[in-house]
């Protein structure tokens, strides 16, 4: 049977159990765009995908009708208007809390210490959502409590990742995490990881916090760990682009 043939009757890939092979190729085109390649011309989409060109110009016509895929003046393809409605749909159709609070929980869980999500209002940081350990000496902390922006591991990660140019927080942009000892109170201590929408907008910060005779560099580490992974989880549920936390992810692990 010769490629052409092939291509014609769409075998060349089996469609994905209990799918249909026109739907499999046409996520698979969609598939091909991202960050970094929001234009691409059609050799590379049969790179990418490793479908036939014919058949990817068959399914480009459909989805182009349906607004998944636009044609550029230049010949090559960019994704279309309609993802972003679904995006639209998709993320009003949870409540932030159904999505952070069961992290926050297996956080509090995993560490001993208390887990919070804070939010950025003006030039303050409010918890938005906290969970605390079951043992005795923990910090307590209350949703809606308000704090300062300049001061605590979630005032620095609210501030580097919300455009700020402070050359003082270089390094959490770069590793994705902060520390605080003694900042907000002299005995307790904080990691905090930001978390991502779809647009790659900040949401909030994640934040483990407890007496700061406890976290020793050991349990820091441990900390960055639990909230990066956290994070990712987090970032992707809200439709958001996780890569950039699973990098810092691998990077906060310990070297064997």
């Amino acid at each position: 049977m010769s490629k052409q043939s092939l291509s014609e009757d769409e075998s060349s890939t089996p469609a994905a159990e209990g799918g249909v092979a026109a739907v499999d190729r046409a996520f698979a085109i969609l598939t091909a765009f991202d960050v970094g390649s929001n234009s691409l011309p059609l050799a590379e989409i049969a790179r990418r995908t490793g479908l036939y060109k014919s058949t990817i110009l068959r399914l480009m016509s459909s989805l182009e009708r349906a607004g998944f895929i636009r044609r550029l003046a230049d010949g090559q393809y960019a994704v279309g208007p309609e993802p972003l409605r679904l995006a639209q749909v998709y993320q009003t159709s949870f409540r932030l809390r159904d999505v952070i609070y069961p992290l926050l929980e297996s956080l509090s869980l995993a560490s001993g210490e208390t887990s919070s999500f804070y939010v950025r209002e003006n030039d303050s940081r409010v918890v938005l959502f906290r969970v605390e350990p079951k043992r005795a000496v923990r910090v307590a902390l209350h949703e809606g409590a308000r704090f300062s922006l300049n001061i605590g591991a979630s005032g620095k990660v609210l501030r580097a990742f919300a455009g700020t140019s402070d050359p003082m927080l270089g390094t959490v942009r770069e590793q994705f995490w902060a520390t605080s000892f003694g900042e907000r109170d002299a005995e307790t201590a904080a990691v905090s990881v930001p978390v991502f929408n779809a647009a790659y907008d900040l949401t909030g910060a994640i934040t483990l916090s407890g007496p700061a005779e406890r976290f020793s560099q050991e349990k820091v580490a441990t900390a960055c760990g639990l909230l990066l992974e956290a994070a990712a989880k987090a970032t992707l549920a809200l439709g958001g682009d996780n890569r950039e936390l699973l990098k810092a992810l691998e990077r906060a692990a310990p070297q064997g």
